[in-house]
């Protein structure tokens, strides 16, 4: 079986991974409320704590959109924070691709 027949599946996933990238990670009720905001936008509200995610970031040998990536790291700062009992994510450093931390506040 040639190289191109083995791959074909793998390109194809890929392509539908990427192009339904939000679909990947389940929204919580009240995630879509959730603000992502600077550092400078939180000195006035309490901090919950550091979260510290990672998502799929390729597929074999095909490497996911860093927007599908990110997307997806969002999302899932979003319902850690509704998790907590936050409204508010700021993001922080990220260590390797596809993984990122997350500092969750609630300002309201």
């Amino acid at each position: 079986m040639s190289t191109k027949k083995l791959y074909l599946p793998l390109v194809l996933s890929a392509l539908l991974l990427g192009g339904c990238s939000s679909t990947l990670i389940g929204e919580r009720l009240g995630a879509d409320q959730v603000v992502l905001a600077d550092a400078t936008q939180v000195s006035k509200c309490k901090s919950l704590g550091r979260t510290t995610l990672s998502v799929l970031s390729s597929l074999g040998p095909i490497t996911r959109s860093a927007e599908a990536v990110e997307d997806n790291l969002l999302q899932m700062a979003r319902n850690e924070a509704v998790d907590k009992g936050g409204d508010t994510v700021v993001k922080g450093a990220s260590m390797e691709y596809g993984k990122r931390s997350y500092e969750i506040f609630k300002c309201k």
